[in-house]
């Protein structure tokens, strides 16, 4: 594909162009604003700026290192007046089971899960699927939020788009030094929050879908017990928008027993995939027997045992997953 076009290039013509870039686009200013909704707002500002100025483009490099950049100062405006979108757990440390839930806190704006049909790597290549999908994972996606704005984009820059350390800093307008500094401290922080790479890994093989399988019959079942057959030892239970959370399989399974599972039956989950890790639907049974969406729970799975639990307690997430707004009455069950 020519990197330039003829300046009466028509809309649909640059739309043929550019379309193929808008997942991993997409997935971009994910990274960089924690929302789905407000990655997509960025991409079509990203388009809309790119199609005004493209008669400029002399073709100085390739269209796509040029709609990234576009992309990247997009967003950089849009964090200009806004805060960061953590989970519970970057707000303070793990909850008692005992003691009281805190309510919603309506005040925080929190991260969002990202539906993995969106993503669609350049390639097809396994390895290729792999290093899309980790580059999306919760943790990461959470610990990039908590760093400071220059932090966070020359991180995702260098180590994600693997851009030279020059070409981030011309396009930040700061030195190559500072530019490797900000690389040096974002990493270190980093790595006291994300798994190695080398403890990610697909949630395809055999099994983990066991494990996911089992996971979500002690959901619907109301089995504890079951659950703490499941879970890590040191396994993280987390519902934004609920700014408490637990750490430890006793305190969690202990929270899920005395206010959660009470019964079995109340819920049905739906397998469904975000972030490039497994997730679940959540559907609760209501006084009338419907059930209505309740949210969408993001499992992180290590040494065949759910490491991780972040309940997005939001109905509405389902619709971007392609999942209904409640259950139809012959729903036959995740089998």
């Amino acid at each position: 594909m020519p990197a330039t076009v003829q300046a009466d290039t028509s809309s649909e013509e640059f739309a043929l162009l550019t379309d193929q870039f808008r997942p991993e686009l997409l997935a971009h200013c994910y990274r960089m604003l924690g929302s789905v909704q407000d990655a997509e707002d960025q991409v079509q500002e990203t388009l809309l700026r790119a199609w005004r100025g493209y008669r400029d483009f002399e073709g100085r490099s390739s269209l796509r290192t040029w709609l990234y950049r576009i992309a990247t100062n997009t967003c950089l405006r849009a964090l200009e007046n806004r805060e960061r979108r953590p989970l519970p757990s970057g707000l303070g440390g793990p909850g008692d089971p005992a003691g009281p839930v805190v309510p919603p806190a309506s005040e925080v704006t929190w991260l969002e899960p990202f539906p993995d049909a969106l993503l669609r790597p350049e390639s097809a290549d396994p390895a290729a699927v792999a290093a899309a999908r980790s580059g999306l994972r919760l943790a990461l996606i959470a610990a990039l939020q908590q760093l400071p704005v220059r932090q966070r984009t020359v991180l995702i820059l260098r180590d994600v788009l693997g851009w030279r350390a020059a070409e981030a800093a011309e396009l930040l307008g700061v030195s190559v030094t500072a530019v490797n500094s900000a690389l040096q401290r974002a990493r270190g922080q980093l790595s006291q929050s994300v798994p190695a790479a080398d403890d990610i890994r697909e949630p395809a093989s055999p099994a983990d879908r066991a494990v996911l399988g089992r996971y979500a019959a002690a959901i619907e079942n109301a089995d504890v017990g079951a659950l703490v057959d499941l879970l890590h030892e040191d396994a993280t239970f987390e519902m934004p928008p609920m700014p408490t959370w637990f750490r430890g399989r006793e305190h969690v399974t202990g929270f899920l027993a005395a206010r959660v599972l009470t019964s079995p039956g109340v819920f049905t989950l739906v397998p469904a995939a975000a972030n490039g890790q497994p997730a679940l639907a959540l559907y609760r049974r209501g006084e009338d027997g419907t059930r209505r969406a309740y949210g969408l729970q993001v499992l992180d799975l290590r040494e065949s045992r759910v490491a991780s639990v972040v309940a997005f307690l939001n109905p509405a997430l389902l619709a971007g997953f392609g999942l209904p707004a409640q259950l139809p009455a012959d729903f036959a069950g995740r089998g």
